[in-house]
């Protein structure tokens, strides 16, 4: 049994935390030179990551401000990202301007990819789609009114609107 992990549970009554006074607020004030040096730079910030984990549904809501979402359960939503990473067994169900758009799972409504557009072998994506580049695995299936965008963020050719298959 080497190598064997065991966790002993605490069958000790909790103990009662002891009483404390909050905190005084403190006085807003300027800040000075040196304060200022210690604030982290806007492009010093961590990125923002959103994950909607499987068995749980977002409905209804505008994501902003999040760097990449990662939805593993089912989202109807719209967002205006950097990235979305859609599982395979992860739904989104809205309209979404992103810069990378990698689909394991299933999208349905208006996608705009601005730089790339990645549908895996089990994704299957519909409605109207715009990319910067496109990547499409053997298996994955899009449908709808399709066209590639120009650097200028233009419709650069004409849609290509390809029926959807019985699934």
């Amino acid at each position: 049994m080497a190598g064997d992990i065991f966790f002993r549970r605490n069958t000790a009554p909790p103990r009662p935390l002891p009483a404390v006074a909050p905190a005084p607020a403190p006085a807003a004030r300027p800040p000075t030179p040196a304060t200022a040096a210690l604030a982290p730079a806007p492009e010093d910030r961590k990125e923002s990551r959103l994950i909607v984990g499987p068995d749980i549904k977002l409905k209804g809501v505008e994501i902003t401000d999040c760097d990449t979402l990662v939805v593993e359960g089912r989202v109807e939503a719209s967002l205006d990202s950097r990235v979305v990473q859609i599982a395979e067994h992860g739904i989104f169900s809205g309209k979404v301007e992103i810069d990378v758009a990698e689909i394991h799972g299933r999208f349905d409504g208006e996608l705009t990819a601005r730089k790339t557009l990645i549908v895996h072998a089990s994704a299957r994506v519909h409605g109207k789609i715009r990319y910067g580049r496109l990547k499409v695995e053997e298996g994955g299936e899009l449908a709808g009114d399709i066209a590639s965008i120009n650097d200028a963020g233009r419709q650069a050719t004409a849609p290509v609107v390809v029926p959807r298959t019985a699934s």
